[in-house]
């Protein structure tokens, strides 16, 4: 089978230079796809899983084993008919989701080379996944649409990465609450889109102080990030969902790992969209970047 064509978001990254790191990685990606396509989800594959990613900002784009990490994972699963992804970087409540159209960006970082404003993400259209979600929804909790908001960094930067082709419909919905509890039951309302082939994603990063990395020595990890990290993996290995939730208080690592909670708390809406919400998921990247941990996981 012929490989699918670049789409218009792969064609406007032409621009840029040829030996840039995310250049050489939309020619792996293409070579893959010319020696084998990446099949499509069918009835037959059963749910799809749901994915807690450490997603990284722009600087990810300049990471090469950590890209091939992400794609090699995104090749692994039979691709999408729709992703539904919750960010650290949208906390709005309610609950809201982004535009069904593709549009603009959103470009939230600061101090990165011009190309990273310039780059697209021009998906298909999501407005049957936005009626599905809204229809998950009770009627006190309305699903707004912010027609004029597009994907934020921790959507889009590692779905370009894992998905480059840009040619699954995507919609982000806004983290409404930090509340453990709350977000796994978001979760569990969206567990039925993944029995129709659908991806859900909780994006975030295992560890996050970033006021705390010592940026003259970027490769030491720190002890708050590789404790934090080491309690997170043996909590999911025991399915303790409960001592998870109680980050707050149990995590060694706190609050430097996460002086701000956001970007753990997604893990919940992918434990809650689970099959078993105790049932331990599969670590499928660890490791660390600038000294945080970027594990990233796949619940059945």
């Amino acid at each position: 089978m012929a490989p699918a064509p670049l789409s218009t978001t792969a064609a406007a990254d032409a621009r840029i230079p040829a030996g840039h790191p995310f250049a050489a990685h939309l020619r792996r990606a293409a070579d893959l796809r010319r020696d084998a396509a990446h099949r499509p989800w069918t009835a037959a594959d059963g749910p799809l899983p749901s994915l807690y990613i450490s997603h990284g900002a722009p600087m990810l784009f300049e990471m090469t084993e950590w890209m091939t990490q992400l794609h090699s994972w995104a090749r692994s699963l039979p691709r999408p008919a729709g992703i539904v992804i919750v960010s650290a970087h949208w906390e709005s409540a309610p609950l809201s989701v982004s535009s069904t159209e593709p549009g603009e960006l959103v470009y939230d970082f600061g101090g990165f080379h011009p190309m990273y404003y310039r780059m697209r993400y021009d998906t298909p259209s999501a407005a049957r996944l936005a009626e599905r979600i809204a229809a998950l929804m009770p009627d006190t909790e309305p699903v707004h649409e912010h027609r004029g908001r597009g994907l934020d960094h921790g959507a889009w930067v590692p779905l370009k990465i894992m998905y480059p082709e840009a040619d699954i419909p995507v919609l982000q919905l806004s983290m409404p609450t930090h509340d453990p509890d709350r977000l796994m039951d978001l979760g569990r309302r969206l567990r039925t889109l993944r029995e129709s082939g659908v991806l859900v994603i909780g994006s975030g990063y295992m560890t996050h102080g970033l006021p705390f990395v010592d940026w003259r020595r970027p490769d030491a990890v720190p002890g708050w990030s590789s404790d934090f990290d080491a309690w997170a993996a043996e909590a999911l290995g025991r399915g303790d969902v409960d001592e998870l939730a109680a980050f707050r208080d149990r995590a060694p690592g706190m609050p430097y790992a996460h002086p701000t909670v956001e970007h753990f708390t997604p893990l919940f809406v992918t434990l809650g969209a689970a099959t078993d919400p105790a049932a331990p998921p599969l670590s499928v990247i660890d490791g660390y970047s600038i000294g945080l941990a970027k594990r990233s996981l796949q619940a059945a």
